[in-house]
Parts: structure tokens; sequence; C-alpha cells
């Protein structure tokens, strides 16, 4: 089967993590990859998949969204029409050109799948006025005409049942992770650091995260020289969260890390993994951490508190993050036979939910089932 390949290759974020890894499994699971995206030229990445691209142009584009140029229609059409695929899956961009996908694939006679993975937070499952909820509104009557779209969570699925896509359309897929690299196991990074137990925090740093929580709440606690805080990752908040004493009160700034298996390395050091976020899709860098056999403690944001239900690990509020972190921390420095049971229930999840394999075997189905219903539409 040739799958058309709609996604992001830059600037980085969670998409293009997600169109990496799934795109790189179809094809060791003997796809045909056709990867299209908004570009100027051809770029090489760490880990990227060897398959065709095609560009699109493009006015602007950042983490949050994308404006495609004029003509990015009929040069996305047209390259369809050359490519003759299968079935066209989208990693949603956020940009127009998202609107007029069903429309252009219907004219092709092109079985349309999207995964539409965007970030929310705990004011969805109220249904009150907020950003992501307004975001939803504008995708539901678009989704709609889709011929399958994939979904992170329950909550995902029932907002937009509810918002008017249709139930059969909708199949929640969660991220998945290589349960077979990150995995538990030694490391030295906790004896190069000379620390009894080890805190790590790994994303972006951006308000959504709300980093600056776990910060305040980590320095209020005063946690000692055996217990130190890595944090990795970089973004626009970087300069503005640093302080002059962070080194004093074992606060270990590593900046991004591109190599994974040092990330891996990390992650297995750790006694606990801290994920503050306000807003969130699924991250795949918690479910990295539960299957490295880390404690784990992440806020309900987007589907995080659903990976973290019944005792996988600890699910925060994302009201009074500080507050709640001033108690926790503590105690998790304090009993290691805590975050030791955590750790071992996180991964346990895992294996159980959210492999990378589990994932492509479910995307798989819902190509057939996609394609076995276009097939009954266009033969009536």
């Amino acid at each position: 089967m040739h799958i058309a390949w709609l996604g992001k290759k830059s600037p980085f974020c969670g998409n293009v993590t997600y169109n990496r890894k799934i795109t790189n499994a179809l094809l060791e699971r003997g796809y045909e990859v056709s990867f299209l995206h908004f570009a100027q030229e051809e770029s090489h990445s760490e880990n990227w998949p060897e398959c065709p691209e095609v560009f699109l142009p493009f006015l602007y584009k950042s983490q949050a969204f994308t404006i495609p140029s004029p003509r990015s229609s009929k040069v996305l059409m047209r390259s369809l029409q050359e490519l003759k695929p299968d079935l066209v899956h989208v990693s949603l961009t956020l940009s127009p050109l998202d609107f007029r996908l069903p429309e252009i694939c219907q004219e092709l006679n092109l079985p349309l799948i999207a995964t539409f993975h965007s970030p929310f937070d705990s004011k969805l499952r109220t249904l009150k006025s907020s950003t992501q909820f307004l975001g939803y509104q504008l995708y539901a009557p678009f989704l709609a005409h889709y011929d399958g779209v994939i979904v992170f969570s329950r909550i995902q699925r029932d907002l937009l049942v509810r918002l008017g896509v249709p139930s059969e359309k909708l199949a929640v897929i969660p991220n998945g992770v290589e349960a077979e690299k990150y995995t538990p196991g030694h490391s030295h990074f906790k004896s190069q650091l000379q620390t009894q137990r080890l805190f790590v925090y790994q994303g972006r740093m951006a308000t959504e995260k709300n980093v600056e929580a776990l910060l305040r709440a980590w320095k209020h606690c005063s946690m000692g020289e055996d217990s130190k805080l890595v944090l990795v990752g970089n973004g626009p908040l970087s300069p503005s969260l640093r302080s002059a004493d962070d080194e004093q009160q074992g606060i270990i700034w590593l900046g991004a890390i591109a190599d994974e298996m040092r990330r891996v390395e990390i992650l297995r050091a750790a006694d606990a993994f801290i994920l503050p976020s306000l807003v969130e899709g699924l991250s795949l860098s918690l479910l990295e951490a539960m299957s490295c056999g880390v404690a784990c403690l992440a806020t309900d944001a987007g589907a995080d508190g659903e990976v973290l239900e019944d005792g996988a690990g600890v699910v925060l509020s994302t009201q009074r993050v500080t507050a709640q972190l001033k108690a926790l921390l503590p105690l998790f420095r304090d009993h290691p036979e805590l975050t030791t049971s955590l750790g071992q229930k996180g991964r346990q999840r895992v294996l159980e939910r959210y492999t990378l394999s589990r994932n492509i075997t479910q995307i798989e189905k819902l190509y057939t089932e996609v394609m076995n219903r276009k097939q009954i539409q266009l033969s009536v």
C-alpha cells in the first residue's frame, strides 16, 4: 500500500516526532510512503525515513501553525495525481490547507485520514470557553468530512462526537513509544552528577509547559545536596527561567539533547519524572519516562491524566501546581520504595497500552477499514 503522508518536518515539536516515528514504522512494515510537507528544499535530519519528499510552498510556519502560499493547494493536488497513492494520511499542521483536504481528496477519489493531536487543557472536559475549545469547534465540521480521524484519548473522541463528528469515523490511537529501546537499565548518569536522588523534566521551555511552577516548588522545598533536578530541553523561556543560584539549589540545565540514547541514559538514572504542563496533547516524553521505569508525576492536561490513571503515576491538577509539588517532592525524595513501585507500574502501563508496535497495528487496521468503506461508497 502506498501512503501519501502530509505532515511536518520542522520546526521541531511533538507533531514532528510523531511524523518521524510513524512513517519510519510504516516503512519497516513494508508500506511505500511519500512525505509531503511545507518546505523550500530537501532537508536532512537525524533518523528521518528515506522516502520521496514533496515540498509545499508556504508563507510562514512555526511550531504552532503554518500559513501556506496561495498555490499550495494546486501543488498538493498535482502531486497526489502524480504519486497515485492508495490513501492520504495527514498529521494536521494547523493550517488553512487542513480545511481544503477533504475537497481535494474527494475530487481525486482518495481515502483521507487525519491525526488530530491539538493540545488541550482540563477546561475541555466541561466545555468551558478556552482557546483550545474554540480550536475544536473550528475543526469539527471539517473533520466530519474526513474518512477517518485519529485522536489520542477518550476525552478528545467524546468532545468531537458532541461537536458533530460521526463516532464511526473516530479512532482512539494514542502515541506509542519504542518499548524495546526505552527500557529500564543501568546508567552512569546519576553517579556522574554525584547525587542520590534524581528528578527530571524533559520538554520545551515554553509557557504552556509551566516549568516555572516546578522551579518554584523545588527551591521552596530545599531538597538538599543529595537531590538534583535536571532539565532537558530548550525554548523561548530558557533565558528567563534560569537564575544565578540554580547550581547551588541542585538545578542543572542541560539544554536540548539530540542524541536519543543519551536521553535514554538520563531517564534510566532518574527516580522521578515531572511534567507540570497546563496544556498538552499526549506527551511522548511522559511515555518514554514511564517506559524506562521512572516514577511519573504529571498534570491532567490533555490525555496525560488518562495515561497515569488508576495508579500508574501521580496525577496533578492543572490548578495550583506549585502547591502540589511542594508536598510531593519531599515525599518522592524520602521514599525510594514509592518511586520504585510507581516506576514498575508505569512501565507495565506502557507495555499494555502505549507501545509503538501496538500503535502501528491499530493504524493499519484503520487503513483497512477506511479503504473498504471507500470502495463500498465508490461502487454504490
